[in-house]
């Protein structure tokens, strides 16, 4: 990431009145999450000889539930992660209205433990959970203390409030995401290898001025935008607010 880059990533965000964020996993791995499909990513290591796609998919999770929480609790769940710089700087961004919404793969929550709530959750949140029989809400923490399959108190089966494999998004959730990409003067998507679908295809509805792309590896997206920064994002953010940026 040279300073020039960093300049004119300033610059093009400054002049930007109706930005938009889609995230993905790179976003967190600052907080100690590990991302999904790098070599040390949760995708590289297999459970049991099984795909972490077998194990978070809704199939599994009714037929094989004691393996898939065990899973899981060992896999999923942070609770001791901390918004990071990217996380910080976008707060900071909504909060002088400039950020109209982030789009994020991401189900550890962060963006809005950080403060923001324009957030789009495409595949849900860990810290939503509910009960399969009579819907009551649970919080993250009635997983992580409860062993094997965590039970409501009527009895039912508590469900991790995230898609899993084989399920479908959540449509209002997904119309939201959409109308904000399309409305963006810029979109900066970020750490985010743009391989899952169809969370992917929304970032095609940008008809801004500014794409922005900011990632260790190459994207799709890639050709089509106006700056691309090889990098972490947390980073990339960091140095922003070094610069006092935004203000």
């Amino acid at each position: 990431m040279t300073d020039e880059a960093l300049r004119r990533l300033a610059d093009l965000i400054e002049s930007s009145r109706r930005i938009v964020f889609f995230g993905g996993a790179g976003v967190s791995t600052a907080s100690g999450i590990p991302d999904f499909r790098s070599s040390q990513g949760l995708y590289a290591e297999d459970f049991e000889g099984l795909s972490p796609e077998m194990i978070l998919s809704k199939s599994f999770f009714y037929l094989q539930p004691e393996r898939f929480f065990a899973y899981y609790r060992r896999h999923m769940l942070y609770p001791d992660a901390k918004p990071n710089a990217a996380h910080r700087y976008l707060y900071e961004l909504e909060r002088r209205d400039k950020l109209r919404g982030i789009v994020t793969q991401n189900v550890d929550g962060l963006h809005r433990l950080a403060g923001n709530i324009r957030v789009y959750e495409l595949h849900g949140s860990v810290y939503e959970n509910h009960c399969t029989e009579c819907f009551a809400s649970y919080p993250m923490e009635a997983i992580l203390r409860s062993e094997g399959v965590p039970r409501c108190s009527c009895g039912g089966v508590i469900r991790p409030g995230i898609v899993l494999y084989g399920e479908g998004l959540e449509p209002n959730v997904c119309i939201g995401a959409r109308r904000e990409i399309r409305t963006a003067d810029m979109l900066i998507i970020a750490g985010t290898s743009l391989a899952v679908e169809p969370a992917a295809s929304m970032t095609e509805d940008f008809r801004g001025r500014h794409l922005i792309v900011i990632n260790r590896e190459p994207t799709p997206a890639d050709s089509r935008a106006e700056l691309v920064i090889r990098g972490d994002v947390a980073e990339v953010f960091a140095r922003l607010m070094d610069r006092g940026q935004p203000g």
